[in-house]
């Protein structure tokens, strides 16, 4: 595990509950040099005089350098956390999730605000229709098959489509794809019904097109 160590008075912002570390705030990163490389690979991150502040993500490839899954010492990140957060998430949206119709968007995970910090998710359809994830930081597509397990067994969903931001990807240094993570892949086209107005939609690039 690699071991972040912040600059003399830079502390403030992690202490405050800021979940992104930038590189001018960090002195040093120990560790294995793979591990230093590998986007998205956990990190202790501590104060110049050792004091446990968080546990992050760390992507060299990153302007965010960064990003916190924990200010608690005593929770590890695994497939737990993980399973956890999504589990929140989905629970947070869960009356929306229940009464969502064949042509609505919903959004279920919405990043940082669900402590998964570059993760959003949306369902179309129910849960006959499909989730369509953007996996936009290098933490969350580290942890990606437990995530899309965790997003099945909660909406009982069995259609999961990867969204692909090139902007976003490339600066996170990974790859850029897109595809089926499971089941089908959506249409090209759908018609989503928004407060009574229905759009066409791309599910597979996000792009609105005419009112219909």
């Amino acid at each position: 595990m690699l071991i972040i160590t912040i600059k003399q008075g830079k502390e403030k912002s992690l202490l405050d509950g800021e979940p992104w570390i930038y590189a001018s705030a960090i002195d040093k990163v120990d560790g294995k040099p793979q591990e230093k490389m590998k986007p998205g690979s956990t990190a202790i991150v501590q104060s110049s005089a050792k004091k446990f502040l968080a546990r992050a993500a760390y992507n060299s490839h990153s302007q965010i350098r960064a990003r916190v899954w924990t200010f608690d010492e005593s929770e590890p990140v695994d497939h737990a956390l993980i399973k956890r957060r999504v589990k929140a998430a989905l629970e947070k949206r869960g009356l929306g999730l229940a009464k969502a119709g064949a042509n609505q968007l919903l959004s279920l995970v919405k990043g940082e605000e669900d402590g998964l910090p570059g993760l959003l998710v949306d369902l179309f359809g129910g849960t006959k229709g499909y989730l369509i994830c953007q996996f936009q930081a290098g933490g969350v597509d580290a942890w990606k098959v437990a995530i899309v397990q965790a997003l099945m067994a909660g909406t009982g969903c069995v259609n999961v489509y990867e969204r692909c931001d090139p902007l976003m990807r490339k600066g996170e240094g990974l790859p850029v794809i897109s595809g089926a993570l499971a089941g089908e892949e959506p249409p090209d086209e759908v018609i989503l019904n928004e407060n009574g107005v229905r759009y066409a939609m791309n599910l597979l690039t996000g792009a609105r097109g005419k009112f219909r």
